[in-house]
C-alpha cells in the first residue's frame, strides 16, 4: 500500500544535466593558441614573399618619389636660381625609373624560383642610387640666398624624403640605411667644410631622424614576419584540420555500414534463433510439467527445467539486443500516451514480488499523492522500471529491502527512485556498469549473472522521452537509481470553465 510523503527532501532531484567539454579539443585549442602567441625570429622561409610584397608596394607607389623630386626641384629653383637643380631632378628621375623597371622585371618572374638573395641586393643597390642623388641634392649650397632660407629648406626636404622611403621600403631589410647613409655622409661634409651651427643642427636631426626610423622599420618589418608566420601557421592548421575531417566522415560513413550491416544481421538472425528457441521453450515446458505423462527417471524433469530456463534466457538476451540495436539505429519509435507513473510503479512492483518473497526482501512504497498523468510511451517506461526493479531484487541480499519512491523534482518533472541495501557497486566501476554489455564485480561473482544491457537500455529509453538518468552508489551501503521525466512531459490539469450566458447577436436594420 502506497505511504504518503508529505517531506520535501526528495525535492532535491533536479532533472538538469551538466555539460563537459571536451578536455581534448580544449587541450589541443589552448597549445595552438599558446604557439601562435610565441616569438618569431626572422627566418628565410618567408624572405621571398616579403620580397614579392615590397615589389608590388614599390609598383603601386611608383609615383609619389617623381611627385617629391618635381616638387623639391621647383621650389629649389624658386628659392636658388640655380641651374643645377634641374640637373639634380633629371638624374633622380631616371635612377628612380630605374629602380620601378627593376620592380616590374622581378614582378614578371615566378616568385618560386626567385634567386632572392641576388634580387635583394639588386633592390638594394638601386635603393643606394638614389641615396647618391639625395647625398648631391645636401651636398648643394645657395650663393644669393639670404640668411639661412636655403638651409632650412634643405633640412625640411630631406627630413619629408626620409620619412616617405622608411614608410615605402618597410619590407626591404636595410633600405633606409642603404638609402640615406651617402646623405649623412655628405652632410657631414658640408658641416665640416662650413662649420655653420646650423648646418650641424641639420646633421644631428637627420642622424637621429635615420636611427629612428631604422628602428621604427625594423619593428615593422618584424611585425610583418609574425603575421606571415601566423598565417602560414593558421593554414597548416586549416589543411589539418580538414585531413582530419576528411577522416572522420570516411570513419562515420564506414560505421554507419558496420551499423547497418549488423542491423541486418540481428534483424535475420532473430527470426533464425526464435524460431528454435520457441520449440525448445515449448517442448522443454511441456516435458517439465510431464502434460504427456509422467517422466521415468526424475532428472529428466530438471533437465526440461534447466533447458527452458536457459532458453528463456536466451530468448530475454535477444530481445535485449535487438531493443538496443534499434535504439541505437534511431528506429525505436515512441507510441505516446497518457500514464501514470505511480500505477506502472505498481504493477512492476507486483511483477517482482513474488520473487522478492522467494528472497525474504521487502518492497516499500513511497509515493507522492495526486500526481497528474505523464505523456510518455507506457510499454517503454514500464520496461524502465521493471529493469530497474529487477536489478535491485536480483543483487539485494536475503532480507534486504527495496525502497520504491515516486514524486517531483525540483524542475516540475516526475521521478521513480529505486534504492535497495545491496552490496553496491565500486565508484570506479560504475562507468562499466552503464556500458553495453558491462557487469561490476559483483555480478561476476554472482550466481545471477545478468546480460549488461538493462541499464543501457533504461539511459537509452530516457534520452529518446529527454528525461534522464542517475546511479548513486556506495560500496557495502546500497545502490539508489533515479529514472526523471522532464516537466514538458507532465500533464497539467485544465479547470473548468463557468458556465455563462451566450451572448445575443445584434439585429441588423436596413433602412
Amino acid at each position: 500500500m502506497s505511504k504518503g510523503v508529505p517531506t520535501t527532501a526528495d525535492k532535491n532531484i533536479v532533472d538538469l544535466s551538466r555539460s563537459h567539454r571536451n578536455k581534448a579539443v580544449s587541450k589541443a585549442v589552448r597549445t595552438m593558441r599558446e604557439r601562435l602567441q610565441s616569438s618569431h625570429s626572422g627566418s628565410p622561409a618567408f624572405d621571398r614573399e616579403l620580397l614579392g610584397m615590397h615589389v608590388d608596394s614599390a609598383l603601386q607607389g611608383a609615383a609619389v618619389v617623381p611627385f617629391m623630386v618635381l616638387l623639391a626641384g621647383g621650389l629649389g629653383a624658386y628659392v636658388s636660381l640655380a641651374p643645377w637643380i634641374y640637373s639634380w631632378a633629371l638624374l633622380t628621375l631616371t635612377v628612380h625609373s630605374l629602380n620601378i623597371l627593376l620592380a616590374r622585371h622581378i614582378s614578371k618572374r615566378d616568385r618560386a624560383t626567385l634567386a632572392i638573395k641576388k634580387w635583394r641586393r639588386l633592390l638594394l643597390l638601386g635603393q643606394a642610387g638614389m641615396g647618391m642623388c639625395w647625398a648631391i641634392f645636401a651636398l648643394q649650397g645657395c650663393d644669393s640666398c639670404t640668411g639661412d632660407t636655403f638651409v632650412l629648406f634643405k633640412g625640411a626636404v630631406l627630413l619629408i624624403v626620409l620619412s616617405v622611403t622608411a614608410m615605402a621600403n618597410i619590407l626591404l631589410r636595410g633600405a633606409v640605411v642603404f638609402g640615406f647613409l651617402p646623405t649623412v655622409a655628405a652632410l657631414i661634409y658640408t658641416t665640416s667644410a662650413t662649420r655653420a651651427p646650423l648646418e650641424a643642427g641639420l646633421l644631428g636631426m637627420f642622424t637621429i631622424a635615420l636611427v629612428f626610423f631604422f628602428f621604427i622599420t625594423l619593428r615593422l618589418y618584424q611585425n610583418n614576419l609574425k603575421l606571415l608566420s601566423f598565417q602560414s601557421e593558421k593554414d597548416d592548421l586549416i589543411a589539418e584540420l580538414e585531413v582530419a575531417k576528411s577522416l572522420s566522415d570516411e570513419a562515420r560513413r564506414r560505421a554507419e555500414e558496420a551499423n547497418l550491416a549488423k542491423s541486418r544481421f540481428l534483424a535475420s538472425m532473430s527470426h533464425e534463433l526464435r524460431t528454435p528457441l520457441n520449440a525448445i521453450l515449448g517442448f522443454s515446458e511441456v516435458m517439465a510439467t510431464e502434460v504427456l505423462g509422467p517422466l521415468n527417471n526424475p532428472l529428466y524433469k530438471e533437465y526440461s527445467d534447466d533447458i527452458h530456463r536457459s532458453g528463456q534466457h536466451l530468448l530475454n538476451l535477444i530481445n535485449e539486443i535487438l531493443d538496443l540495436s534499434r535504439i541505437e539505429a534511431g528506429k525505436f519509435e515512441l507510441n505516446e500516451e497518457a500514464v501514470s507513473l505511480l500505477d506502472l510503479a505498481e504493477d512492476c512492483i507486483g511483477m517482482v514480488q513474488l520473487r522478492a518473497k522467494g528472497k525474504s526482501i521487502t518492497i516499500e512504497e513511497q509515493f507522492e499523492q495526486a500526481l497528474p498523468d505523464v505523456w510518455a510511451d507506457e510499454k517503454a517506461i514500464r520496461q524502465v522500471i521493471l529493469n530497474l526493479l529487477s536489478n535491485a531484487v536480483k543483487f539485494t541480499p536475503q532480507g534486504g529491502e527495496v525502497l520504491v519512491k515516486a514524486g517531483w523534482t525540483a524542475g516540475g518533472g516526475q521521478y521513480v527512485s529505486i534504492r535497495d541495501n545491496g552490496p553496491g557497486i565500486p565508484e570506479n566501476e560504475i562507468p562499466i556498469v552503464l556500458s553495453a554489455f558491462g557487469q561490476g564485480s559483483v555480478a561476476i561473482k554472482s550466481a545471477e549473472q545478468g546480460t549488461g544491457l538493462g541499464l543501457p537500455i533504461v539511459q537509452a529509453i530516457l534520452a529518446k522521452h529527454g528525461g534522464e538518468f542517475k546511479l548513486k552508489s556506495k560500496l557495502r551501503e546500497g545502490t539508489e537509481v533515479i529514472a526523471i521525466l522532464p516537466a514538458r512531459r507532465v500533464l497539467q490539469s485544465i479547470p473548468a470553465f463557468s458556465e455563462t450566458q451566450a451572448v445575443q447577436p445584434r439585429r441588423r436594420q436596413f433602412a
